[in-house]
């Protein structure tokens, strides 16, 4: 699947995904979200202790995938990652668990080469000690996901841990969550975590190309008029409280003396590096 595919399609394409489920089946916040993105949940940014104790309560790691690409002249050609990173930054801060830097390497790359690379990264977060992991992709192709999951596979095969590859809406899937490229959902996720990146003036006031094409290379719903902040706290929200509820379920499925923080502490002598 390309992309205009994916943009023309992405109701059926969820649809086909055996663990996708409605929005509806979300819990309904008390107060909205923020776009505040905490840094104690983000693995570069934590001390060893902060990541010792964050996994011991949560051992589970988020991966946000994406790369560099066109999102029309108005968002950053970062898009991808940058957005996956922010769902994922959310969710740990509600669930717990940390958020590995987003990974701009794609499956635009040969993957017999890069998978048996993303393969050592998810066994380096394995022997870290961590029981979950999620690979997140923003760039919202199947083979994104297919990439993911081929290099989780050697990972889980012994059972001692859990993992999934998702795109950042794929269990959140409805009319308040979705994406598209570079038009109302992707633009409105921008709104809202990161406002100073967006800029709509670009675009100008004429109509613009349909279905990807130059020279806007938008495809959805015009952004100047469907999105907002708004829509797009709303999608955050969404997606980053499904992700954060598969992790507890994927947790809970392991036998229950495999669900703990495998490493016996974060110091020199046990660990160094991922």
């Amino acid at each position: 699947m390309d992309r205009r595919d994916f943009c023309v399609g992405t109701a059926a394409g969820i649809a086909s995904l055996a663990f996708a489920s409605p929005a509806g089946s979300q819990r309904t916040r008390e107060k909205p979200m923020t776009n505040d993105l905490p840094t104690n949940v983000q693995m570069q940014f934590m001390r060893p202790g902060q990541l010792e104790e964050a996994a011991r309560r949560f051992p589970v790691v988020y991966v946000p995938f994406g790369l560099i690409e066109w999102h029309g002249r108005h968002l950053p050609l970062g898009n991808d990652a940058i957005k996956a990173h922010a769902i994922l930054v959310k969710c740990a801060e509600q669930f717990g668990g940390v958020v590995y830097p987003p990974v701009y390497f794609h499956a635009g790359f040969d993957r017999a080469h890069l998978e048996p690379v993303l393969t050592q990264l998810f066994d380096h977060l394995k022997r870290t000690g961590f029981r979950v992991i999620i690979g997140v992709s923003g760039h919202n192709i199947r083979e994104q996901i297919d990439m993911i999951e081929a290099a989780l596979q050697p990972v889980l095969a012994d059972g001692t841990v859990r993992g999934i590859g998702l795109w950042e809406m794929t269990l959140s899937q409805g009319p308040e969550s979705s994406s598209d490229h570079a038009a109302k959902w992707e633009t409105s996720n921008m709104m809202f975590v990161y406002p100073d990146l967006v800029d709509l003036k670009t675009l100008g006031d004429g109509p613009l190309a349909p279905n990807m094409k130059p020279p806007d290379g938008i495809g959805g719903l015009d952004p100047r008029v469907h999105a907002s902040a708004e829509v797009g706290r709303r999608n955050v929200e969404l997606c980053a409280e499904a992700i954060g509820k598969k992790a507890q379920e994927l947790l809970a499925s392991l036998p229950e003396d495999q669900r703990g923080f495998r490493l016996e502490s974060v110091s020199p002598e046990h660990w160094w590096l991922i």
